[in-house]
Parts: C-alpha cells; structure tokens; sequence
C-alpha cells in the first residue's frame, strides 16, 4: 500500500507544470499556446528570459528528484523506485492538473536520474552540456543526453547492472524520442532554433 502510495504521489508532482505556474506568476504567455508552444525551460526561456528559465528549469528536475529520492531513501524495492521514476516523468507529460497536456520531460527525467544517484544525474548533465556548448541545440543536447542515460543507470546505480531500474530508464528514452519527434525533422531538415533563439 506504501509502495502504491508513493507511486500515485510521483505522478500528482509531477502534474505540477513549473513553465505553466512560472509563466502565471511572472505575467508571461502561456507557454501552451506561444513560442514552441511546448510548456518546458527552453520555451520559457524564448519567452521570458533566463531566470523564467531556470525557475522552470528547477522547478521541473524538482518534481522527478523529489519523489524518487525519497523512495530511494525508503529502500523501496527497485521495481517501486522505477515505477516512481516513471510516475513522476508521466504526470510531467500528462498532468492531471493541466489537461493532461504538459512538456517534453527532460528536466524531470533528469531530476529523477538524480534522485536514482547523483552520479547519474551528473553525468547526464554533463552530456547535455557537452552537447550545449558544441552544437547549441537544445534538443540535441537532450536526446544525446537521454539516449546515454540508461547507460549510467546500468554503470553508475549502486546496485550495478540493475535491470529493472535501466529498463525503466530505456521506456523513458523512447518516450522522449516520441515526445521530440518534431525536433528531430527540424534537426535534420536544418531548421532546429538553437539555443537563445528568439524566434
């Protein structure tokens, strides 16, 4: 009951949208309808600038470290910790508060990777800041980021080769190769805007 309970309140954090709730506060447009129209940190960042920007980035790595180290800190079985994982990443793209319409849920995903172990967070950060700084694309940041992270979980997780835990994290990966679709067409049709791009 324990285990369900935690699962059910990763998914209601995450439904907490930081760009939508950041956007409000700051009297900014709403990031459903504006811009990408994709209510995540590089779309406010278009939108309002760097600190709209790392209040949503924060608020949305938050909402997948919070209830994934707290199931961690429980010793809850890797199953419950991966279905927690899951369960905040979801309420990210599908939030019971907001229509079920949300982002693209890099940030939660990296907040939950964190909470997994810092090792693993910091070396997804580090791959997307690699990437950041080469190419100056966000997207490709993220999906080169993201595609390296089950990867960390199966070496870096203090119980290594844990197979549940890196095949939630593979589930992920293929849900955010969804979820950047679009992206991934204007990557390769040249048309990707790169990061700081007003347009």
């Amino acid at each position: 009951m324990t285990e369900l309970l935690l699962v059910v309140a990763a998914y209601l954090v995450g439904s907490l949208s930081a760009a939508i709730l950041v956007c409000k506060l700051l009297q900014l447009p709403d990031p459903r309808t504006e811009g990408s129209m994709n209510p995540g940190a590089t779309n406010v960042l278009r939108l309002g600038g760097k600190k709209a920007a790392l209040l949503t980035l924060l608020g949305d790595m938050l909402k997948g470290l919070l209830p994934v180290a707290v199931t961690v800190q429980l010793e809850a079985t890797e199953l419950t910790i991966a279905l927690t994982l899951i369960a905040a990443f979801l309420g990210h793209l599908y939030p019971l508060f907001f229509g079920f319409k949300g982002g693209k849920g890099v940030a939660t995903a990296l907040g939950g990777l964190i909470g997994l172990h810092w090792s693993i967070g910091l070396a997804t950060l580090a791959t997307w800041l690699v990437v950041a700084g080469l190419f100056r694309y966000s997207s490709l940041s993220a999906l080169t980021a993201i595609l390296l992270a089950p990867l960390y979980v199966w070496m870096l997780f203090p119980i290594t080769g844990s197979t549940i835990l890196t095949s939630a994290m593979a589930l992920i990966t293929v849900m955010l190769y969804w979820r950047h679709r679009s992206n991934i067409e204007n990557l390769l049709a040249g048309r990707e805007d790169k990061i700081g791009s007003k347009k």
